[in-house]
C-alpha cells in the first residue's frame, strides 16, 4: 500500500520521537557527559562519511557551468543570510532572541545534497549540475558557515568573533574527518557505494543523537516554558515566508539571468534548501550546549517544510510537456 502523502518521511518521524523522548526523559549528569563524548565521535564519523561519499569526478564534470554554480552559492551564502537580517525588526516581535539566532544560523547553512539532487531529477532538471552545485555548497559550507556564524550570528548574540577554541573544534571535528574521507575515498569509495543502503543509518543516528543531547539540555533549562505553542506557530509562519521569498528569488532571478528551464530547476532546488545533516553537527560544534536546542528548532521546522514544498514543486516541474514534443504538437496544430 502506498504511503499517504500527509504522513512525514521516516527521518522526520524519528526526529519528532527523539524530541518527545528528550522532553520526557532528558539525559543529565554523567549520562549526559557520556553522550557528549559519543556525539563528538559520531560527528567526526559523519563528516568522514561525507568526504568519502563525495565524488570528485562528479564535481569536476559539472564545474564547467560556472554561472549556475556561482548563482547557487550566492543564493545560499549571501541572499539567504540577507533575508534573515532584513527580517530582524519584524521577527523580533514574534519570537525570542534565541530563536532568531537559530533562524540566522539556518540562513548561513549549506544546501542539502541528496534531496536537492533527487528533487532535480524528479523535476527533469540539470542533474549533473545539481550534483556539482550541491556538493560544492556542502564543501564550501565547512568553511563559509563558521565564518558567517562569526560575522553574523555570534555578533548578533553579543559574543564577538569566534574564539580560537571554536575554530580548532571546527578543524578537528569537521574538516579533518572530511579531508580524511576524501583521501581514503580511492580505497573505500567502492565499499561505501555498495553499502550505502545501510550506511545511511550512520548519518541518521548521528543526527538523532545530537538532537537528543541538545534537546535534553534545552529541556533541562526550560525550553518548552520559553517557547509556547503560539510562538511555534509564529516560527512556522516565518519559515514559510522565508522559503517563499528565496524560492521566488531563485525562480524569477534565474529566468532574468537567462538560464533555461533545466538550469532554473537546479538553481531553485539547490539554492533554496538548507541541510539538516550539516546543520545539526555544526550547531553542536559552534554553540554552547545550553543554546543548541533553541538554535536547532527553526532548522528542524524549516527542514520538514522545504521537503513538503519541494516534493510538490518537483512533481509540477516534472509534469511539464517535453519541449520537443510541444514544438511538434504546435507544428501539427498549425497544419
Amino acid at each position: 500500500m502506498a504511503r499517504p502523502r500527509f504522513i512525514p518521511d521516516n527521518m522526520t518521524l524519528l526526529l519528532i520521537a527523539v524530541v518527545a523522548t528528550a522532553s520526557i526523559f532528558p539525559c543529565t549528569g554523567d549520562v549526559a557527559a557520556g553522550f557528549e563524548w559519543l556525539t563528538t565521535f559520531m560527528i567526526g564519523l559523519l563528516f568522514f562519511m561525507h568526504g568519502a561519499k563525495l565524488s570528485r569526478e562528479a564535481v569536476v564534470a559539472g564545474m564547467t557551468h560556472w554561472r549556475l554554480h556561482v548563482t547557487v552559492l550566492l543564493c545560499t551564502f549571501a541572499i539567504f543570510p540577507l533575508i534573515g537580517l532584513a527580517l530582524k525588526q519584524v521577527l523580533s516581535h514574534f519570537i525570542t532572541p534565541d530563536l532568531y539566532l537559530g533562524l540566522l544560523f539556518l540562513c548561513v547553512l549549506p544546501s542539502t545534497v541528496q534531496s536537492s539532487i533527487a528533487f532535480t531529477s524528479v523535476a527533469r532538471g540539470n542533474v549533473p549540475a545539481a550534483i556539482c552545485a550541491a556538493s560544492a555548497s556542502n564543501l564550501l559550507g565547512i568553511f563559509l558557515t563558521p565564518l558567517l556564524v562569526g560575522v553574523l550570528v555570534v555578533a548578533h548574540d553579543g559574543g564577538g568573533q569566534a574564539s580560537l577554541g571554536s575554530i580548532l573544534k571546527i578543524v578537528y571535528q569537521l574538516l579533518l574527518p572530511f579531508v580524511a574521507g576524501q583521501v581514503l575515498r580511492r580505497w573505500i569509495g567502492g565499499w561505501i557505494e555498495r553499502n550505502k543502503s545501510w550506511l545511511k543509518f550512520v548519518d541518521q543516528s548521528s543526527i538523532l543523537l545530537v538532537v537528543y543531547v541538545a534537546f535534553s539540555e534545552a529541556v533541562a533549562q526550560g525550553l518548552w516554558r520559553q517557547v509556547p505553542p503560539a510562538m511555534l506557530v509564529a516560527l512556522l509562519v516565518i519559515s514559510m515566508l522565508m522559503l517563499a521569498l528565496i524560492m521566488a528569488i531563485t525562480t524569477y532571478g534565474s529566468r532574468r539571468l537567462g538560464f533555461n528551464k533545466e538550469d532554473e530547476i537546479t538553481i531553485v532546488f539547490c539554492g533554496s534548501k538548507k541541510s539538516l545533516a550539516s546543520g545539526v553537527p555544526m550547531a553542536k560544534v559552534l554553540f554552547s550546549s545550553g543554546a543548541i536546542g533553541m538554535v536547532l528548532l527553526p532548522l528542524m521546522l524549516f527542514h520538514q517544510l522545504q521537503l513538503m514544498v519541494c516534493a510538490v514543486l518537483a512533481q509540477r516541474y516534472g509534469a511539464r510537456p517535453d519541449e520537443l514534443q510541444a514544438a511538434i504538437d504546435a507544428e501539427n496544430a498549425g497544419d
